[in-house]
């Protein structure tokens, strides 16, 4: 059965996603957590990425395969992500949307 696209992601979702990006072709599990941790200054349990990650799979926003086994890992193989092109137009459509409702006289000077 074909992922059906979601329109909307959560806050959680949108910087998973963002982290894979930032990870290009080494985005697995304890990359994309470490990036999210050093991104936002959160602790994150390797739990809650792995359900987002399912559920953005769901949605048909990422695509995931295993990698070779290694060595240093016992053998065993990674599970690598890839931000899916509707994704990257998800993220872009909020993006534009962050900025049409940022206004510095609203939030107090932030920009």
């Amino acid at each position: 059965m074909a992922k059906k696209t979601s329109n909307y992601i959560g806050e959680f979702e949108e910087l998973v996603l963002l982290a894979i990006l930032s990870q290009g072709d080494n985005a697995y599990g304890v990359t994309i957590l470490e990036a999210l941790e050093e991104a936002t200054n959160r602790s994150i349990t390797i739990g809650s990425l792995y359900t987002t990650l399912s559920r953005l799979d769901e949605k048909g926003l990422v695509e995931s395969w295993i990698g070779e086994p290694t060595a240093e890992r016992g053998g065993r193989a990674k599970r690598h992500y890839r931000v899916r092109g509707s994704a990257q137009a998800l993220l872009k459509e909020v993006q534009s949307a962050r900025l049409r409702l940022m206004n510095a006289d609203v939030i107090g000077g932030l920009a």
